[in-house]
């Protein structure tokens, strides 16, 4: 199925020439259609090898490439020459964060809602439960604290679960890895996280700091939303989201 948008019309993607690149962003960005159009065509094989790590889950490729598209063409639009980091590696998290999105939205009428509130009720429950454990809960522990039954537990996390890992690569750039990373986006988020691997950080926070930032910027939920969950004040999450960010910062400065 993904053969007819591999095989057809795409061009082969070469080593990113980051000057090259840098024009066309500039020039994109200033309206120039003709080199907004040569950067998305440039990077729509980058669409493909994302999209079919999101394949299997009851959708079909073209409507996840289609939403991928929708994605690199928000990174174009998005992209800053000030973050350092080549476009491609900005505009898989973007890519990545649009076909989620789909996947979420569209999810109420794919999962059924016993499963979604057996998921929910977990996910509320693991930060508070490792709170008092000091530790990540095992998932027997967990069942547990819900509940329900492991089994249940599995099939629930499984169905509700985004659809690829951080680490998992997607797409292999002249013997250089690009790997799936989260579309975090949101205000103060943005800037840090959403062109940025982030899975050997988000390892070195507390097992509280981790759940502020998953449910944050994972779930979308506001403050007040993860302030009732851990029985602290919207004002403290606040405080504590700020903490973490910068923490995030200076663990990506190797500091």
């Amino acid at each position: 199925m993904t053969e007819r948008y591999v095989n057809l019309d795409l061009p082969e993607r070469t080593v990113e020439d980051p000057e090259k690149v840098a024009g066309l962003v500039r020039r994109a960005q200033a309206g120039d259609r003709a080199a907004r159009e040569k950067l998305i065509q440039d990077n729509l094989r980058l669409v493909v090898g994302i999209a079919r790590r999101f394949c299997g889950r009851g959708y079909e490729f073209e409507d996840l490439f289609q939403v991928g598209t929708i994605g690199l063409m928000k990174a174009v639009d998005k992209f800053d020459l000030g973050y350092g980091v080549q476009f491609s590696t900005y505009a898989v998290p973007m890519i990545v964060g649009e076909i989620r999105r789909f996947l979420r939205d569209d999810n109420p009428v794919r999962v059924s809602r016993s499963l979604k509130e057996t998921a929910l009720r977990a996910r509320r429950a693991a930060g508070a439960l490792g709170q008092r454990l000091g530790r990540e809960p095992t998932l027997s522990e967990l069942a547990a604290e819900v509940g329900v039954p492991a089994e249940e537990l599995v099939a629930a996390l499984e169905a509700t679960q985004a659809p690829a890992s951080l680490s998992d690569p997607i797409y292999q750039d002249e013997g250089a890895a690009i790997n799936v990373e989260d579309q975090l986006g949101e205000e103060e988020g943005e800037e840090i996280l959403e062109h940025v691997l982030l899975g050997q950080v988000l390892e070195k926070l507390t097992p509280r700091e981790r759940f502020i930032i998953q449910e944050r910027f994972y779930a979308d939920k506001t403050q007040a939303e993860v302030a009732a969950e851990l029985g602290l004040s919207q004002v403290q999450i606040s405080r504590l989201e700020k903490q973490v960010l910068l923490k995030i910062k200076r663990l990506m400065a190797g500091g």
